[in-house]
């Protein structure tokens, strides 16, 4: 049996009480939050022990795994704590503020022998899944454009960061994911329309080493929440909804087995839509089960904390982009905090 915490019972954390409560071969022991009257509700509602300071429970509990979702400019040192008293330790994304607070808990992870998970919950999404399988397979050809739509009000919960951070962490990790090849050059336009602190919109545009052009339209001002991402290609063009699990593949018509003569003389044109059956499942729940056979199993998670680090250092750049209204071409800048591709994503 897996004895199993939570830090940080918000939005995001009682989530994780929830799913660990339910999930077969694990026990939840114990939750911890800052605000008493948050934490004693959540511990009632499953029968667990509460507390006010994290580092009490890590100190009276007998537990292997900690969820870590807490605000993300508390992330370094309640990971720290976490992974001291040797235990694996999962942490919401992003995986930090800083990508040098970052690398200091994967080395605290790697030098305790721990497993370190990262929730970028997108990557266990089914449809983001389907989508990986049919584009490795090659059904879409060469791919030209990646697009990523991902707007909706605000949450007010969020403040110690902007939607760099908070949104297109999700969408920078799922692209070069998808498309296999490293962003090398980008450049952001973000605005701060209504919030105090961070920038709430974003519009950028993103070039990848294999050609593929990437865009990214995200923000905090749109009434209606909208998860969307659409890949083009040789073959047509796949429309995957985050929100609803579904997939969609609309053919290019003039590559029925005639691609190389039509296509220069016709260009493209729509051909047959085809929506795939995807069976819609909770990624939360699908992650953490993940993260939990990683530790069973004694194998890689699926989202390593380099792979999180490299979404971070990302993001820094983005919003570096933002700030100083330049284009940034990351294997030109950026070698003392430099994250590779290259380590990230051994398992794709």
């Amino acid at each position: 049996m897996i004895r199993a915490a939570v830090i940080g019972v918000g939005s995001m954390g009682r989530n994780h009480a929830r799913v660990y409560a339910n999930m077969a071969g694990v026990q939840l022991v114990a939750v911890a939050d800052m605000k008493d009257a948050k934490a004693k509700h959540i511990a009632s509602t499953y029968g667990v022990r509460s507390y006010l300071d994290y580092r009490e429970m890590l100190a009276q509990e007998q537990l292997d795994v900690v969820s870590v979702a807490v605000p993300t400019r508390d992330h370094a040192s309640v990971a720290r704590g976490v992974i001291e008293q040797g235990l694996h330790c999962f942490i919401e994304k992003p995986i930090a503020l800083t990508v040098e607070e970052g690398r200091r808990i994967v080395r605290a992870a790697n030098e305790s022998g721990v497993k370190l998970g990262v929730g970028h919950i997108e990557r266990y999404n089914p449809a983001v899944v389907e989508l990986k399988h049919r584009l490795a397979a090659g059904q879409l050809g060469r791919v030209f454009q990646i697009y990523a739509h991902r707007v909706g009000p605000s949450p007010g919960r969020i403040e110690d960061v902007g939607v760099v951070f908070d949104l297109a962490t999700h969408e920078l990790n799922v692209m070069e994911h998808l498309i296999g090849s490293p962003i090398i050059t980008m450049y952001a336009e973000t605005e701060r329309e209504i919030h105090e602190y961070h920038e709430d919109l974003l519009s950028a545009l993103l070039k990848f080493e294999d050609g593929t052009v990437g865009g990214l339209d995200i923000n905090w001002l749109t009434p209606k929440k909208t998860r969307e991402l659409s890949v083009i290609g040789e073959r047509g063009m796949f429309l995957l909804n985050y929100l609803t699990q579904e997939l969609y593949f609309v053919e290019n018509n003039y590559t029925n087995g005639q691609w190389e003569g039509l296509v220069a003389l016709m260009g493209v044109s729509e051909g047959q839509r085809v929506k795939y059956e995807i069976r819609r499942q909770e990624p939360l729940s699908l992650e953490l089960q993940a993260f939990v056979h990683a530790v069973q199993e004694d194998r890689p998670p699926l989202v390593s904390g380099e792979e999180a680090l490299r979404a971070v250092y990302l993001a820094s750049k983005l919003v570096l982009s933002g700030k100083e209204e330049r284009i940034i071409r990351l294997d030109k800048e950026g070698n003392g905090d430099r994250v590779p591709f290259s380590t990230c994503f051994a398992q794709v």
